[in-house]
């Protein structure tokens, strides 16, 4: 069977589980002790709720997480429906030697949503929950030692052009802290195609004074997406 893209209408808000994050970005408790964590475009990732229930401390920020809420975790739901519709389809092209099978992958993505939402919804864990998008986030400057966006930059690199890309990563250089760290993953886009102005990316960071190292993701799945992004300021 030759290779088939990904379809994919708008931006899916998406759940994957800690141990996905810690996996695709190769994270190490470490890097998650150094001060805030903040997950962009995170959807319905349980990622922070599990973060924090570990003792760090983490924030999300998503366009949806506004008075709406409700509405999308419904829509977060059904979209675990839609992908893995999808994701039947085109099964063959990916690596499941994580996930183990398209049952256990949907499980997780359930699981995920649930933990989302028990947090998202409670008066006590919400406010780490914040509405906002790329390319201008509602922080102020130097404010968070490690940043991740996962599955957003790059892979919707056919709705989002060049100029996208630049002023969002140099808005969370603005906002990512003096020895910080930025992690992005993946390089690819949904039609598993490497962002084409990948090398023009990385000359614009390094020339606003930020250096960068392409890493081996330990999360293999998505056909031909091996490296996370990292900036380090």
């Amino acid at each position: 069977m030759s290779k088939m893209s990904y379809e994919q209408i708008g931006v899916a808000m998406t759940c994957r589980s800690y141990e996905e994050y810690v996996r695709m970005f190769d994270l190490e408790p470490s890097d998650l002790a150094h001060g805030e964590v903040l997950d962009v475009a995170a959807g319905g990732s349980s990622f922070t709720a599990e973060v924090n229930a570990r003792g760090y401390s983490a924030y999300a920020v998503d366009p949806r997480y506004d008075a709406g809420i409700e509405k999308w975790i419904t829509e977060a739901e059904q979209e675990i429906e839609t992908s893995t519709a999808k994701l039947a389809k085109l099964q063959e092209n990916f690596d499941w030697s994580y996930y183990g099978s398209i049952e256990k992958h949907r499980a997780g993505r359930e699981t995920s949503i649930e933990l989302f939402k028990s947090n998202v919804l409670d008066s006590k864990k919400s406010k780490r929950y914040l509405a906002g998008k790329l390319p201008e986030l509602p922080f102020g400057d130097d404010q968070f030692s490690l940043i991740l966006c996962s599955h957003f930059m790059f892979l919707y690199a056919n709705q989002f052009g060049p100029e996208f890309h630049i002023h969002a990563i140099m808005d969370l250089m603005r906002i990512c802290k003096p020895g910080g760290q930025i992690r992005i993953y993946p390089l690819i886009s949904l039609d598993w195609k490497p962002y084409p102005e990948l090398d023009q990316l990385l000359d614009s960071i390094k020339a606003n004074g930020g250096k960068t190292e392409l890493c081996p993701s330990r999360l293999p799945f998505i056909p031909g997406s091996s490296h996370f992004l990292k900036i380090l300021l």
